[in-house]
């Protein structure tokens, strides 16, 4: 994994088991896809995943590649766990640092992305147990009923701190496969 400081240069390079037992910062990504009728895709993480398994999470999420460039790394994933690419937008980045049910530290300079897109859903068994599309009313609501069943980086996003990865994009596209 790409360890980082607090202005997201790179420092070095550690394993992620490592990485998360010692809650170093590094370079992560999420992406949040939205429906044209404004509805967020949520995926629900793999129940054997070493972290956070079977939460319910944003559309895909993971770590750059050494020398892989954030923006290539978030269509990578998506792809990868969802099944399908999309143009996205990069929104910024947010540093957030958690200690997770395991014992492990989530500590990571976030690159948020989001997009659009009306397609098929084709999620990877070895990544995703399933997917949803909710508005964010619900979303909100069933955090606040039952946070334990989220990621601790999507309940992180859905705070009052990062609006802008909740607005649905202005612009829509046509759900088209790009990237």
């Amino acid at each position: 994994m790409v360890l980082v400081d607090a202005q997201d240069r790179e420092v070095g390079i550690e394993g992620k088991l490592e990485t998360h037992r010692r809650g170093l910062l590094h370079r992560a990504f999420s992406v949040i896809v939205w429906d044209s009728a404004g509805r967020q895709l949520l995926q629900k993480r793999q129940a054997r995943k070493y972290h956070s398994g079977g939460l319910w999470t944003n559309s895909a999420c993971g770590h750059p590649r050494p020398g892989e460039a954030v923006d290539a790394a978030a269509l990578r994933r998506l792809q990868e766990e969802m099944g399908f690419a999309c143009k996205l937008e990069r929104l910024g980045a947010i540093e957030y640092r958690a200690t997770l049910d395991s014992g492990m530290i989530e500590h990571e300079m976030a690159h948020v992305f989001r997009g659009i897109y009306d397609g098929v859903i084709a999620p990877n068994p070895a990544e995703a147990d399933g997917y949803q599309w909710a508005s964010l009313e619900a979303i909100r609501a069933d955090i606040e009923a039952r946070p334990e069943n989220f990621s601790v980086w999507f309940r992180e996003y859905m705070n009052a701190q990062w609006p802008m990865a909740l607005a649905l994009p202005g612009q829509c596209g046509n759900g088209h496969s790009q990237g």
